[in-house]
């Protein structure tokens, strides 16, 4: 039986950490392009009686004809709007132990920013309603470490 009462939507606003890494999977030549996203919160620390601003860094997914328009049209730094559904995958690392990672697998990109910011494009490009990957697909190994590694970007 199908549970009607459940959601898995992600909505994110932030800029990139680094430009989108573009690959084709070898068995079905199908694009995939992933990237990190910081978002912003601004908050009250008690300890120092101020406002303060916490990053939060997002691994973001984006498949087919998404994830090449993110590697020809986002750069580290861009202001973009993601919109997608969280997706955690598991594998074993070289010491066989079980990893996992949660990521935001993109389903509908727009950029932010002025026209000059960004170029000559059109300004949003979403996946298709039904996605045309094998669901086996989207399971393949993160060859990128966990520790983050954008922490300097230049916003």
């Amino acid at each position: 039986m199908r549970d009607i009462n459940s959601l898995n939507k992600v909505t994110l606003i932030g800029r990139l950490g680094r430009n989108p890494e573009l690959r084709y999977l070898p068995q079905s030549e199908r694009a995939i392009a992933r990237f990190t996203l910081a978002t912003n919160e601004q908050y009250f620390n008690p300890n120092t009686n101020e406002s303060d601003i916490r990053v939060e860094w997002h691994r973001i997914v984006a498949w087919g004809k998404l994830g090449e328009f993110c590697e020809k049209y986002l750069t580290q730094g861009k202001q973009i709007y993601v919109e997608g559904k969280l997706r955690t995958r598991s594998w074993q690392d070289r010491e066989g132990n079980k990893r996992y990672s949660t990521e935001v697998e993109a389903r509908n990109i727009i950029l932010l920013g002025r026209k000059d910011e960004t170029g000559s494009h059109d300004d949003e490009f979403s996946t298709p309603s039904t996605p045309d990957f094998p669901a086996g697909e989207n399971s393949i190994p993160d060859t990128d470490n966990d520790s983050g590694g954008d922490e300097e970007v230049p916003f």
